[in-house]
């Protein structure tokens, strides 16, 4: 099952319209109601960008103007609600990014899938960095997460509990990793290793490439 391409890309166009499902809002309105509900731990919320967002929604029939408010000398804030077409488009949106996995290039996975240019004690020691700032994070979600919790149903934080989650998994791999970098139990090190004290490529590598090159050919 594939997700179908859709006018709209950016999560937080999907946010604004689940919230006007609710009832018509300004996007001022939009911004400090998203915030109030901690989704500014999974989207980035401005003003700025919402307001471009509303108008793309309005751009593509999925939002419509339902009011303009005049309050004394306060300037004019337009009030926009979902159309039919947004309910559909939200409903559509949300069920495929829910059921299809996306493959999403996280910035982590780069970097270890670059690390060997660096020696290994160095990269030890940067995991061991990212390691305590993880610990940090997870204690600040759990913090965060008890705090939204006095207020808030689940279902409003379940976002927060995944990141919690994710973190701390990813804290638990990197704490295996340092193990085996400094046991030297993972394998290819020692070759690693040589490969920065002596400059010279290992010939296991080599034959690596050697294979690649024969089987494109």
């Amino acid at each position: 099952m594939a997700a179908r391409r859709r006018k709209l890309s950016n999560p937080l166009a999907l946010a604004v319209m689940v919230l006007l499902v609710e009832r018509p809002m300004h996007p001022y309105e939009i911004a400090q109601t998203l915030r109030r509900r901690g989704k500014d731990a999974s989207l980035k919320i401005n003003y700025g960008s919402l307001y471009t967002v509303v108008q793309n929604l309005e751009k593509h029939g999925f939002v419509e103007v339902t009011d303009v408010e005049r309050q004394g000398n306060r300037p004019e804030r337009t009030l926009y609600g979902i159309t039919d077409a947004g309910r559909e488009e939200t409903a559509e949106w949300l069920s495929d990014l829910i059921a299809v996995p996306a493959k999403e290039y996280p910035i982590f996975e780069a970097a270890l899938s670059l690390m060997g240019v660096l020696h290994p004690d160095e990269v030890t020691r940067l995991l061991e960095e990212r390691l305590k700032t993880l610990d940090v994070q997870a204690a600040g979600l759990r913090g965060g997460l008890d705090k939204l919790r006095e207020t808030l149903p689940r279902l409003f934080v379940v976002e927060t509990e995944y990141q919690l989650h994710m973190v701390e998994a990813q804290a638990e791999w990197v704490r295996g990793f340092l193990v085996e970098l400094t046991e030297g139990s993972f394998p290819g090190v020692v070759d690693w290793r040589t490969f920065h004290e002596t400059g010279e490529i290992p010939d296991e590598y080599l034959k690596l490439e050697a294979d690649f090159e024969q089987k494109q050919h």
